[in-house]
């Protein structure tokens, strides 16, 4: 059995840096990054990129924004590029080490692959993006062309397999990014069947927003004394982001919603629990006289690709979305992230307010509660360890919110100073024991 995950604090690795000199990378990706105008690692970064030059699996916990794909990134193309001659480029008849990395979503496979283009091209370090939605045929053809690093979601990946059209006995680095994501969207068996692929003698670098018992079992399995490095306590919310709740009731939120757009000029993106409704929000929006877009599982890969570049670009002031894009959406100059619906699993709030406040920037989260949801609100501030202060809008009447009590028929629960009845908490909790694959988003 493999050892758990040793502490990074033993690591005797510095916890920053003021550049990338000193991390171990050789001049010509240092030379690289600076043509790319990266010049000051983040914390993480600082962190894993030394031990996973050094050959360390790594299990990393980090919050969504903190920079991990170039952690992960950079030390594999520098460990393909030695592994083909000294970071000459590799011809057709050289035997090479290949790299895989493994993402719950399109979108973040997608972004993952953008971001290892500019620093493996120079080195002759093809890519493939293997998504479901895109073309096979496009995809079987890219793989004829021997690319190095495979970026793949997990479904996606075992049907190249299956009609081989790709091989892993190569692989010598493999990377399982959102691994908590990945296990919470049940690709745990897909995940497990392609390592099986995988070549046992081989360097794992798994990254996770959580460490749940199922990371650490994936890591009791597929690692080797793997080094722990652990950004922030898990839940922890990025320190620029400010939060505001405002409890308000159901028919009134688009009312609301309509007061804050005109608050914020900058871009702006919106959580809806249910596709059917992001569709909705999104309609009214564009009522409302905004550019919208709306993003989840009914919308083809070209239509997630057009929202979202629209949104990146400014076309679209409003991007609406389920928790699809709650992670692996690399948005920097998000201004505002409404939560216009709570989530279901209280951990996708960090995740969702993650969109904003990203590469050191600031932000702002503002979510909706209606009365009935105090203990989701509460689940909420147990996971971020904080309280989430209460806010009202100048221009909505008073009588439009109302405070979260319900008529005490047992014993009362203490929320924000309120009297709570328990009646609201079997209503709520019915949801939480809903049979996991019964709803996409």
């Amino acid at each position: 059995m493999m050892n758990k995950p040793t502490n990074m604090d033993t690591s005797g690795v510095k916890p920053a840096a003021s550049d990338f000199f000193g991390l171990g990378i050789v001049p010509k990706i240092l030379d690289v990054l600076t043509r790319i105008k990266f010049q000051t690692p983040t914390p993480i970064q600082a962190k894993v990129i030394p031990l996973a030059i050094q050959g360390n699996d790594i299990v990393g916990i980090a919050q969504t924004g903190t920079g991990k794909t170039h952690a992960f990134a950079i030390p594999m193309v520098q460990c393909l590029a030695r592994s083909g001659g000294s970071g000459v480029p590799i011809t057709s008849g050289q035997k090479a080490g290949m790299g895989l990395v493994l993402a719950p979503t399109r979108e973040l496979a997608l972004q993952i692959d953008e971001a290892f283009r500019p620093v493996a091209h120079p080195f002759g370090i093809k890519t493939a993006c293997l998504i479901g939605g895109a073309s096979m045929y496009e995809q079987t053809q890219t793989l004829r062309r021997n690319p190095r690093v495979v970026i793949a979601t997990p479904g996606r990946l075992i049907d190249h397999l299956e009609r081989r059209n790709v091989a892993l006995h190569d692989v010598i680095m493999v990377v399982l990014d959102e691994a908590d994501r990945m296990l919470d969207m049940g690709f745990a068996p897909q995940v497990e069947k392609i390592l099986s692929y995988v070549p046992k003698k081989r360097q794992t670098m798994l990254f996770s927003a959580t460490m749940s018992h199922d990371i650490m079992a994936i890591a009791v399995r597929h690692m080797k004394l793997p080094v722990s490095v652990e950004m922030a306590p898990s839940g922890t919310t990025v320190e620029t982001v400010t939060q505001e709740l405002f409890i308000v009731r159901r028919e009134t939120k688009l009312k609301l919603l309509d007061k804050l757009l005109a608050r914020y000029p900058g871009a702006v993106l919106l959580f809806s629990r249910t596709k059917h409704n992001a569709g909705k929000i999104a309609r009214s929006i564009r009522e409302m006289g905004y550019t919208a877009a709306e993003i989840h599982s009914d919308r083809s890969l070209s239509q997630r690709r057009e929202a979202l570049d629209g949104f990146k670009s400014g076309r679209y002031k409003v991007l609406v979305a389920t928790d699809i894009a709650s992670r692996g959406i690399d948005v920097i100059g998000i201004e505002l992230v409404v939560n216009y619906d709570l989530p279901d699993e209280a951990e996708n709030y960090v995740h969702r307010i993650g969109r904003t406040a990203r590469a050191g920037q600031k932000g702002h989260a503002i979510s909706f509660a209606t009365p009935d949801q105090s203990g989701t609100v509460r689940d909420i501030e147990r996971i971020i360890r904080t309280s989430l202060p209460i806010s009202r809008h100048s221009e909505i009447p008073p009588e439009q919110f109302t405070p979260a009590i319900q008529p005490a028929r047992s014993a009362a629960i203490p929320w924000q100073g309120r009297a709570l009845s328990r009646s609201w908490a079997s209503k709520r909790n019915r949801s939480r024991f809903r049979r996991p694959g019964t709803r996409r988003i």
